[in-house]
């Protein structure tokens, strides 16, 4: 699936372009319910619903497009009229809820990588009288922000099972490649890792934007101390980089990832990454869309609003990949 304009990385010219298209997508849908305030009937006509995705994914993120099939699937599902946008940066990212919450969307889903960013246009949602869920990230910030429910891996339990592994495969030092400066989600999987792996953990910090420096940056690194024996990744893209970053530093090292995507079988299958933790994101953005629609048709709230709605973590690894591959070739895993 090509990636929608605002897939392409923050900048002034292109969060207005991410801006416009959100803003052109969400004025050709129509209100949610009829004068009466009462629900669609299904048939698609002028109170059809109008739901907003609105997450951080980058340009050419595999990880996104899935989230994006699953929420597509549940849109289609539920008859809704459906708006998918991106922006990295947190502030083009709220400016986003806020087109969204101007075009009085009947729902909005959001995630919340940067929860200082998004807590003041949570707040502008809920004094309109739109629901707002929370998926991917953010487990610890979505009850704090108002949203009614979360959709997602608890990144810090993930995390400390990966240190567990990691004991098991007899590591010894552990760098943890974060791409993204700041994201919560993130950090929380190294600390996780930290704090149960009975080794060293070292992060390394990179721009995961520009794919050849996180390459330069992780083999430089493994070139330098030689007793890195594994490598962490927090984004399949990443693992797949840092795989080369071990040949070409010639390096013994391991490479181990989160996230889970089609080339990532393959290289699960061929032993060249020892497993993926898979936090499902096809279902992630499925569930969001779906417990909007839910919400606004039946009163429904999943996890009674008081607990998250776990996707995650689990371990794909060569012993049980045959089973995953085919929904990953299907463009769903």
């Amino acid at each position: 699936m090509n990636a929608p304009p605002s897939y392409r990385r923050p900048g002034r010219s292109v969060r207005l372009v991410a801006l416009v298209a959100a803003l052109v997508v969400l004025t050709a849908g129509c209100s949610a319910f009829t004068s009466d305030d009462e629900p669609d009937d299904g048939t698609g006509g002028p109170g059809r619903m109008k739901v907003a995705v609105v997450a951080h994914g980058g340009e050419g993120d595999a990880f996104w497009d899935l989230v994006r099939k699953g929420a597509e699937a549940a849109a289609a599902k539920d008859d809704i009229d459906l708006t998918f946008v991106t922006d990295a940066d947190p502030t083009g990212q709220a400016e986003l809820v806020r087109e969204a919450i101007r075009d009085k969307v009947d729902g909005i889903a959001v995630t919340l990588a940067k929860p200082q960013a998004m807590n003041g246009p949570v707040r502008e949602a809920r004094a309109a009288g739109i629901p707002v869920v929370g998926f991917n990230s953010g487990i610890d910030a979505w009850k704090p922000a108002g949203l009614l429910e979360f959709f997602g891996q608890d990144e810090s339990v993930a995390g400390r099972a990966v240190g567990e592994k990691l004991n098991g495969l007899e590591a010894r030092h552990a760098l943890c490649v974060v791409h993204e400066r700041g994201n919560v989600a993130l950090e929380a999987r190294c600390a996780g890792v930290k704090k149960t792996f009975s080794g060293r953990t070292e992060n390394l910090y990179v721009d995961g934007t520009d794919m050849r420096a996180v390459s330069g940056i992780v083999t430089a690194r493994l070139r330098q101390d030689r007793t890195i024996d594994q490598v962490v990744t927090l984004g399949a893209q990443y693992a797949l980089t840092s795989v080369d970053a071990v040949k070409e530093a010639g390096s013994s090292a391991r490479v181990a990832t989160f996230d889970l995507n089609e080339e990532m079988v393959d290289a699960v299958r061929d032993g060249d990454v020892q497993f993926a933790v898979d936090q499902q994101p096809y279902l992630q953005g499925y569930l969001a869309v779906d417990a909007l629609w839910l919400y606004r048709t039946n009163g429904n709230i999943s996890g009674g609003g008081v607990a998250p709605v776990l996707t995650g973590p689990a371990f794909v690894t060569r012993k049980n990949i045959a089973s995953i591959a085919e929904f990953a070739a299907g463009g769903t895993r």
